[in-house]
């Protein structure tokens, strides 16, 4: 029998220039050193939109 842990995803989006305090944040609350801890995947967003406004990339985020 395997026991599955429940899991939770959460997507945050954020400029450049916020990644690393954003990661360090995440990390800070989310560590307890047992399994389950969970991962963190950095990737790229190519654009943004907000529908409601027009704005793009950087101002919509």
């Amino acid at each position: 029998m395997v026991d599955f842990l429940p899991k939770i995803k959460i997507e945050v989006v954020v400029a450049e220039n916020q990644l690393d305090t954003v990661l360090d944040a995440i990390v800070k609350a989310a560590h307890t050193g047992k399994i389950g801890d969970g991962k963190i995947f950095v990737t790229e967003i190519e654009r943004v939109i907000r529908i409601r406004t027009g704005e793009q990339d950087e101002a919509a985020v």
